[in-house]
């Protein structure tokens, strides 16, 4: 990847394992790798790097790294795929996550080339549920019936 000079900067820790012992890690400036039996080795950096923070790092919701941050087809944004979920960032949405059934319905409309676009907010609760927005709309779950509503802007 380039070492110091590559995206991360130069480490912060040695390796170690992570606190739940299912990997290890090394922590650098700007991000961290992650290693997982059976996956290898994830980069995860940036914007995405933090916002997985939010959530716990691996040992929340998302958990692992599977991909290595990588440019999204359209060239306009990144993403990390976890074994939970999805981190997508963009200049002007920055990094939000999504996951679960919302996750899946949006990876079948196309993901970012859909007419939802990107992501504009992490999923969240609401009252019987939960939602993502998108730059072209909503998608809710309903937990009593696990129905999903997409709503276009």
């Amino acid at each position: 990847m380039g070492r110091e000079r590559s995206v991360h900067g130069y480490p912060r820790s040695s390796e170690q394992s992570t606190p739940n012992g299912r990997g290890r890690y090394n922590d650098f400036q700007e991000g961290g790798i992650y290693w997982l039996p059976g996956v290898g080795a994830r980069s995860v950096y940036g914007g995405i790097y933090d916002a997985w923070a939010r959530f716990g790092w691996e040992g929340g919701r998302l958990g692992f790294p599977l991909t290595d941050e990588t440019s999204t087809p359209d060239g306009v944004g990144r993403f990390n795929h976890f074994e939970g979920g999805s981190i997508y960032w963009t200049p002007g949405t920055g990094a939000q996550q999504v996951e679960g059934s919302i996750r899946a319905r949006w990876a079948a409309l196309g993901w970012e080339r859909s007419y939802l676009g990107y992501p504009t907010s992490d999923e969240y609760t609401i009252p019987g549920g939960r939602r993502s927005d998108f730059q072209g709309g909503s998608i809710t779950w309903d937990a009593a019936t696990g129905r999903l509503t997409e709503l276009r802007r």
